[in-house]
């Protein structure tokens, strides 16, 4: 049997302890067996995680519903503030965020986390972490984000604590200001019906330091270690409920519990896990919500994650005995969605449902423990519609200039000229280069990646050509108007070339668009779209962002690719992607695409096409063997 020291004493000589409660007993009781005991605790943790600036809801998003595939609007935050808000009865409740705030969405371009910050307050939550995305743009950017939280002005009266156990600032930096108190700490401490709780907070360390951009000083210790200090610090001021606050993922929410003593709760994030049943509604789950694991001293441990992008949501009950051990716990993850449905009519085109089948499905819903049918809050609704307005705004800005236009082609040889009428692309469709601008889009995704030797682009995702002149906002966000996030893969030299092979296939000999097409930034090859599949490329050379020097690339070497997330997931036609994507050797950047060309842009000042022994395509033959200027 587990017992819990009393409050009032440390749990580090529990045996004696015992041993002198248990005398003390037989001596004053004649023989009572009393332990030591607690006041029984019933917590509730509403909890979300990795919502990315994902402030708007997903439109026309399938789900199966009453058994039929259903179109809804899924998620959106002004939805996640009503929830919360609705939960405001419930008895002795944790509101906590589990990191990943920042990155994703135009609302971070435009922002820094300044919505993300008013969007937040809107719920005020107990307790939020910093996930490894919270410094893609360095510690002085994510210290503004907190500002925001805190600023009464943007609604920040909630005084939400940042929790890191293993985050160190340097002194001096932003996040730790001479004269001031730092924005981080450790743990926090609540008081729930009496008891205090204990919050600790910890973030993925290697990640952080490899693929965002926190300051050289900033220290990222070890997760485990640190979380483990904190824990121990707790328990020397008497606090027996631990909840730790992860943003590590949920295969390692799971290692680290089994690695520390005295952790009841883990809440998690970064890897957007949904856990729960939820083959009615036609998703796959992860595990189950929630997963019950041991830790290190055979205690029982309840993780939960809720997905992604303010989708879903948590809520954990957990039931501790008097003992202080946890004895149960439950609850469920629930899609957030609206009340608006379409379902296919005989022809296959989607149509609204009649009001009548609509209220139906809605009384239905309504007992559904995996979704929750809620209307946006409406101040948290007209607080983002200021934002996405000035979204508008915001495009007008001026961001750089090009020196001399960026033409648009899909392949090189093509007979369409998809810059026609725009001065300097008169021929370009005709040239060997192909397209300039789906190189620089290229070269902004290498220049915006931390670890990637190359960059690949796929021509149908730049979508317009780029006359000389001034460049705005709108021109980027127009050249590319998708919301695709950049994605860091490990691939072999030889699995790179598969997939540049899969690209020119996709159309050559597949019959599908040609905006498959490959461009890369650092990457260069001769292309002989004569041949057969598995022969069109040759020469295949790999530039150092060391040196700048090229050479051949090594067929057996891993290198990292960065593209869009939509071709890394293996789309538009590069199979050889695909399985390397699933098998998770890749690190989501959440660096909007488009966000990764306004940068650099801004960065460069003014830009140009690249020099020509920069351009991907060096020689090629087109497809009737002639080989192209």
């Amino acid at each position: 049997m587990h017992f819990r020291a009393p409050a009032f004493a440390p749990r580090r000589s529990l045996a004696l302890a015992l041993v002198a409660t248990l005398s003390l007993g037989l001596a004053a009781c004649g023989g009572s067996d009393d332990a030591p005991s607690f006041k029984p605790l019933e917590l509730n943790i509403a909890h979300i995680n990795d919502h990315h600036s994902q402030l708007d809801a997903f439109a026309a998003t399938e789900l199966t519903l009453d058994g039929v595939a259903t179109q809804v609007e899924l998620g959106g935050f002004a939805r996640q503030t009503a929830v919360f808000k609705s939960l405001a009865g419930t008895p002795n409740l944790l509101k906590l965020h589990a990191g990943d705030a920042l990155t994703g969405s135009l609302y971070y371009t435009f922002f820094k986390g300044k919505a993300d910050a008013q969007m937040m307050n809107s719920i005020c939550f107990d307790a939020f972490i910093p996930g490894n995305h919270e410094f893609d743009d360095g510690d002085g950017v994510f210290k503004g984000f907190l500002d925001a939280l805190a600023d009464p002005a943007n609604g920040g009266n909630c005084k939400t604590p940042t929790l890191s156990a293993n985050i160190v600032p340097q002194a001096g930096t932003p996040l730790a200001p001479a004269g001031a108190a730092a924005y981080l700490q450790p743990y926090t401490i609540k008081k729930i019906d009496g008891v205090e709780v204990g919050i600790v907070g910890v973030t993925i360390a290697t990640k952080t330091v490899n693929s965002s951009r926190p300051l050289a000083t900033t220290q990222f210790l070890d997760e485990a270690a640190s979380a483990q200090k904190a824990i121990d610090a707790l328990k020397a001021k008497g606090v027996r409920h631990i909840v730790l606050m992860s943003h590590l993922g949920y295969e390692s929410d799971k290692q680290i519990a089994a690695q520390l003593t005295d952790v009841d709760v883990i809440i998690g994030g970064d890897s957007h896990t949904l856990l729960g049943d939820f083959k009615a509604q036609g998703l796959a789950s992860s595990g189950a919500y929630p997963t019950v694991v041991k830790n290190k001293s055979g205690e029982t441990v309840c993780i939960g994650q809720a997905w992604e992008y303010a989708k879903a949501y948590g809520l954990m009950n957990v039931k501790f005995d008097d003992r202080g051990s946890v004895a149960q716990c439950g609850g469920q993850a629930r899609l957030v969605i609206g009340d608006s449905f379409k379902r296919k009519d005989g022809a296959g085109a989607w149509q609204t449902l009649a009001e009548a089948d609509r209220q139906a499905l809605v009384g239905k819903l309504a007992t559904s423990a995996a979704v929750k049918v809620t209307a946006p809050d409406a101040a948290a609704a007209q607080t983002l519609s200021v934002y996405t307005s000035q979204v508008s705004a915001e495009k007008a800005k001026t961001i750089g200039t090009a020196t001399e236009a960026l033409c648009l082609v899909r392949k090189p040889g093509e007979t369409t000229n998809r810059s026609a009428g725009v001065a300097g692309c008169e021929t370009a469709n005709t040239q060997a280069r192909g397209s300039d601008a789906a190189q620089v889009v290229a070269e902004a995704f290498l220049r915006a990646s931390k670890r990637a030797d190359f960059a690949l682009q796929n021509a149908g995702g730049v979508r317009v050509p780029v006359a000389a002149g001034q460049l705005s906002m709108n021109t980027a966000f127009t050249l590319l108007p998708f919301t695709n996030v950049l994605v860091e893969l490990d691939v072999k030299g030889s699995e790179m070339i598969a997939a540049l092979e899969d690209g020119v296939a996709n159309h050559l000999d597949n019959a599908q668009s040609d905006g498959s097409h490959p461009y890369a930034a650092g990457l260069r090859w001769d292309l002989d779209m004569s041949r057969t599949k598995g022969q069109r490329f040759s020469n295949v050379q790999v530039r150092s962002k060391a040196t700048g020097a090229w050479s051949a690339i090594d067929p057996a070497k891993t290198y990292v690719l960065v593209t869009n997330d939509f071709v890394a997931s293996g789309k538009d036609g590069y199979a050889a992607l695909g399985p390397i994507y699933a098998a998770g050797r890749y690190v989501n950047t959440y660096l909007l695409y488009t966000q990764s060309f306004v940068d650099y842009v801004i960065a460069q000042g003014t830009i140009a096409r690249p020099k020509a022994a920069d351009y991907s395509h060096q020689k090629v033959i087109g497809k009737t063997g002639v080989a192209l200027p």
